[in-house]
């Protein structure tokens, strides 16, 4: 399900010979009890291990009307480098994003960042994933990919879907282009445009290191492309703040399973067919120590363990997927216990949904060729 690279290609913004020239942020943070009203959590006053693919940090607050003029942001950034504006500066963010400016330590290569504070702006109850753009990844050799966004109730660009794409990305070295990657956006859709999913072959590299094969996959949350090299099953993030209670998902799909099974191992299973999966989980966002708290890959591999987790208070899954050539509607109902009302009410909670054209892709098992196409996709809250 996830791509993955070796440590040695994991560098940032620089030439890989060159030391001494990054110029990322790690961390950022805000503190001091006249700032923790702002926020709906404490845990929401600090951003640890911030991608060095980001270009933009936002802390969520309760209000922008609450928001003072002045705010000194702090940032632990890559040895040696300098920022501009300073770290702890009183900088003006009610009138929208501070850019940041990092340089490295040779002075050669800088990177800027949006520092912003905003009101939590919560994904559309429907996606018909209409709407991609092609961005670059990749190591020596750039590769074009598809990344959905959507476009909010205020006319603002929001990305809540991610895949492993820019993992994917990083074994590649022939400059492919969106319809070499497992997931990407189709034009046939059950209307208009859709996702296809398909379960590839990560290449010799992939094989040699236990890894071989990417399955396609979509999911509420975020990529750690940084993660992909040192725990793959962390580079998955899943879900997004969200403020209702959901009771059902439901949508449309096609699905066709590739022609032979094989184990991490590459090793061909005749007695096994290739099945895709959808499911969703409604999960605390902060854990018992007020830390902010996700779902990873990892944690959902057996989604029967889900359930005992206490952070997580329901989830949905569609039993099976048969293959079909024709658009076939599926739904899903959450089963588990109400999270508390007070909790919901101040976004206390994640909603992660997560599509993948081969059900064991996290383990590296699975058919390559099996394709699953996703559309429609919708998010239920009366009984």
């Amino acid at each position: 399900m996830i791509a993955f690279v070796l440590c040695c290609c994991m560098v940032s913004c620089v030439k890989d010979e060159a030391p001494n020239n990054e110029c990322d942020i790690e961390s950022a943070w805000v503190e001091g009890p006249e700032l923790e009203k702002l926020f709906y959590e404490t845990a929401e006053m600090r951003k640890e291990n911030i991608s060095s693919t980001e270009t933009s940090i936002t802390f969520v607050v309760r209000s922008m009307l609450m928001v003072p003029t002045q705010i000194p942001v702090n940032f632990k950034i890559t040895d040696k480098a300098t920022i501009e504006p300073a770290s702890g500066s009183l900088q003006d963010f009610t009138n929208g994003p501070v850019t940041y400016t990092v340089t490295s330590e040779d002075g050669q290569w800088k990177r800027t960042y949006k520092v912003a504070f905003a009101e939590p702006v919560l994904p559309k109850s429907r996606h018909s994933f209409e709407l991609a753009d092609t961005v670059e990844g990749g190591i020596f050799i750039k590769n074009r990919y598809h990344q959905f966004y959507e476009i909010d109730e205020n006319g603002e660009t929001q990305r809540p879907w991610a895949s492993g794409n820019p993992g994917f990305a990083l074994t590649l070295f022939s400059g492919a282009g969106p319809e070499e990657f497992p997931t990407y956006r189709s034009d046939a859709g059950f209307e208009g445009h859709c996702v296809r999913l398909e379960t590839m072959s990560t290449g010799e590299l992939g094989k040699s290191m236990g890894k071989p094969i990417a399955a396609g996959n979509l999911f509420l949350g975020k990529f750690n492309v940084d993660m992909s090299a040192v725990d793959p099953l962390k580079a998955t993030e899943f879900g997004v703040r969200w403020d209702r209670e959901p009771v059902r998902v439901t949508g449309y799909y096609k699905y066709k399973p590739g022609k032979d099974f094989t184990n991490s191992d590459m090793e061909i299973d005749p007695n096994r067919t290739d099945e895709a999966s959808a499911y969703a989980v409604f999960y605390r966002n902060v854990d018992a120590d007020g830390k902010p708290y996700f779902l990873y890959g990892g944690d959902v591999a057996d989604l029967d363990k889900v359930l005992d987790n206490l952070l997580v208070y329901k989830m949905a899954s569609v039993p099976s997927l048969p293959p079909t050539d024709q658009w076939t509607r599926f739904e899903m109902f959450f089963d588990g216990e109400d999270a508390p009302a007070e909790i919901v009410a101040n976004k206390g909670c994640n909603l992660a949904i997560v599509f993948s054209s081969s059900k064991g892709g996290a383990q590296f098992e699975g058919a390559i060729g099996s394709i699953l196409y996703i559309d429609e996709v919708e998010v239920w809250y009366e009984r």
